[in-house]
């Protein structure tokens, strides 16, 4: 299906490496010029160098920029005045034992999933409104709705995602501007892969033991007892974005295998 998105410009945060890379992709193969940003400089060189490689009728280019700095968020939206999609997946999680949770770490968590996020909504939501055409998308996490207790401060920035999108949904009403959050189950990310080998390492198991065990003792309600292969979530968000995907406004959409009971 191609879906309508040649010639667009993206902006996805954090997309040298999971999710927001996979993103960045699969935009990319549908002809956006995608932005890719991500703290090392030579990981940002390295995708772009990939993505112009692989697609090459796009022009993806760099914003090697620690967003976490503000003057560092300045010169991304100096260089990048106007984006067409704008994809927050920036983020950061940490399994942690709730009562080792500082103050100083539930605000870095709160600055880095969400103020970040917030200030780009902030700054590209007018000029989209401007043109009338735009699409912002956050990447939450299933923790946003079901939180599992292992990462208090990760789980609590995913629920705020949920309804900062929406409330700047309403923000485009009669617009063909819509902003929307994807909802990802535990996906295969290389932090997951960190994770797991912190968890079981010791063990000498297989991936495929560890990520068995792992659902068995941290995600049983999860429906397919797998992680999500990250090219599943690009894909989804580059539909997100398409105007095939028009009607979405103000949602949550969920790609969570299952994992979050629904009430009918």
């Amino acid at each position: 299906m191609k879906m309508k998105l040649t010639g667009l410009t993206a902006l996805v945060t954090g997309s040298t490496k999971g999710i927001g890379k996979a993103i960045a992709y699969e935009l990319a193969s549908e002809g956006v010029h995608v932005i890719i940003n991500g703290r090392k400089a030579s990981d940002v060189k390295t995708i772009v160098a990939d993505i112009k490689a692989t697609f090459p009728t796009t022009a993806p280019q760099s914003a090697p920029y620690d967003l976490s700095q503000p003057e560092a968020l300045n010169r991304l939206t100096t260089q990048f005045p106007k984006v067409d999609l704008l994809i927050n997946n920036l983020g950061i999680f940490k399994p942690t034992d709730y009562y080792e949770i500082n103050d100083d770490d539930w605000l870095h968590f709160f600055h880095v999933n969400v103020l970040i996020s917030n200030s780009l909504a902030r700054f590209y939501l007018p000029k989209m409104l401007d043109t009338n055409f735009g699409r912002i998308v956050f990447i939450a996490s299933e923790e946003a709705l079901m939180p599992s207790g292992e990462m208090a401060h990760y789980s609590m920035t995913k629920t705020m995602q949920l309804s900062l999108a929406k409330t700047l949904a309403t923000q485009t009403k009669g617009s063909r501007v819509t902003v929307n959050t994807v909802l990802p189950g535990p996906s295969l990310t290389d932090g997951v892969t960190s994770m797991l080998k912190d968890l079981y390492g010791e063990q000498e198991l297989t991936f495929e033991e560890m990520e068995t065990l792992f659902m068995e003792d941290h995600r049983p309600a999860s429906l397919i007892q797998r992680f999500i292969p990250p090219a599943e979530i690009g894909r989804l968000v580059t539909f997100v974005c398409s105007p095939l995907a028009s009607s979405f406004s103000g949602s949550v959409i969920r790609a969570d295998g299952g994992m979050i009971p629904t009430i009918f």
